[in-house]
Order: C-alpha cells, then structure tokens, then sequence
C-alpha cells in the first residue's frame, strides 16, 4: 500500500493489527525479525518514516503531521478496531503523540527503550554527565540536519559524513550505507524548534502509563535511561502492563531478537483482546 508517497507493507493476517513505528537511524527493516515472529498470528503494518528512506526521502512531518499520516494509515488498514503500537526510539515519541489525540484507536501499546522523554522526573533522574552526553550527540545530529537544510546539496556530504560519524559512535546495528541527514529532522525539531518542534507534545508521564495495557521493554547496559523510576513504576501498577529490562544497549530487538520476540509474544497472547 502506498500512501502519501509512502510505502506501507501489510504482513499477516491476524485478528489484530499491529503498527510498527522505529527510530533514528532505523528504517522498518528494523522490525524484520518481530514480524517473522508474529506475522502468522497478527497482522503486522509497518513503514520507514517519512524522510527516513535513503532510496525515496520525502519531506519531514512535524508532530501533528505525522499523527495525521499515521492515522490516515490505520483508517486504511484497521478502519473498524483499534490497533496496538509497538515502538521504539522516535517511534515513540510519534506513537505517544497519536495515543494520546486518538486514544479511541488505540488498544495496547509495546514501548521500547524511550518512555517519560519530556518528564520533569526524567530530567530530574538524569546526571549532569548524562544530560551533557544526551545533548552532546543530539545537537550534534541537529545541526548536521541545519546544514544540509541551509546549504542545500553543497551541506549535504557533510551533513550525511556527520550523521554516519554519529551513528558508528553510538553503535547503531542499521546498515550504515542506509543512514542519511534527514533522519535527525527530529532532533532539530527538539532542539531547534523545526518544524513547529515538539514544545506541544503531550506529557507522556502524566497520560500515557496507565491509559491502557503497556508491555515497557528497555536496555539496561547503556550510560543513561530514557525513562525515569515513576514511569517504571506507574506501568507496573497498572493491570494487565509489565516492564522487562534488557542485559542491551537501545536496539533491543537487534541485540537480543529471539528473548524479544519471546515476550512480545507471550505479552500480546496473555493480554489479547
């Protein structure tokens, strides 16, 4: 299916529709393996974000445009029954924004390794080290998106030369070759204000962890969370949610697919509608 010039693949034939949403530097290749694991039980729709895709980029979204794209695609792939989101980095954060101005549409939602990421209490967890190492590669990849975006092609090179140096730093598993400037629009938004940036997205840890059923799946090898105690906590709390911490970095399911999948599935089966 396309939709606004951007391919969504539709694998499985399940009772439930599961919608895939994945993060920098990532493209929905990211979810190969969940979908092999769970495409003959669920139907599983996924994209690459738009301006993710090296081969065919698209202009950036802001927020509000990209929880306009992703509801135009389930009223197109699951009109009548709400869906589950499964997420992960930026995904989540687009995903959070559409549950919470469609909760109607949605029923369940997988999360991983990104949770309270506009929290006081996130803010308040964090280190000075931490906050500066968080900064430090996200402005990082900012400005590497300004300079493709004020000098054009000439910025280009650069720009994508900055965002690869990022990505090997941080250990990315993606295909490198696969990695471009346009994926850090998101980093702009947040620390630039592009876009309309993200000061208008909705308070996760307020709304989010008991509004519906949550598996919370996070990497515990890694210098600094994207998740406070309160949103661990608040997600236990709540029936029929559950937090799993990860011997991982952020790339769960690329580090550990067969234990991810495991409880993917076991979480889904044992909470199914």
């Amino acid at each position: 299916m396309n939709i606004q010039g951007v391919e969504v693949l539709i694998e499985g034939k399940g009772p439930e529709t599961l919608l895939m949403l994945h993060g920098w530097p990532d493209t929905l290749a990211l979810w190969n393996d969940t979908v092999h694991a769970l495409k003959d039980s669920h139907q599983c729709v996924r994209f690459t974000l738009p301006a993710f895709d090296a081969k065919a980029p698209l202009p950036p979204k802001s927020l509000l445009d990209m929880v306009a794209f992703i509801h135009e695609v389930l009223e197109q792939v699951s009109p009548a029954k709400p869906v589950t989101l499964v997420l992960h980095d930026w995904g989540c954060v687009f995903g959070y924004e559409y549950a919470a101005l469609h909760p109607h549409r949605v029923s369940r939602m997988v999360a991983v390794d990104v949770g309270d990421h506009n929290s006081g209490a996130l803010t308040a967890a964090l280190s000075a080290k931490a906050k500066w190492a968080v900064f430090s590669y996200q402005i990082w990849l900012a400005l590497a998106w300004q300079v493709a975006n004020i000098l054009g092609a000439v910025g280009r090179p650069l720009a994508n030369r900055m965002t690869r140096y990022m990505a090997k730093t941080l250990r990315c598993p993606s295909p490198m070759e696969d990695m471009h400037v346009g994926m850090n629009a998101p980093y702009a938004m947040k620390w630039m204000g592009a876009l309309g940036g993200l000061g208008g997205a909705c308070k996760a840890l307020k709304i989010l962890p008991t509004a519906r059923p949550m598996l919370y799946i996070y990497g515990k090898r890694k210098p600094f969370m994207f998740h406070s105690a309160q949103w661990l906590e608040k997600i236990a709390s709540f029936p029929g949610s559950q937090v799993e911490g990860f011997d991982t970095g952020h790339w769960v399911m690329s580090a550990k697919p067969e234990q991810f999948n495991a409880v993917l599935k076991t979480w889904l089966n044992s909470s199914s509608q």
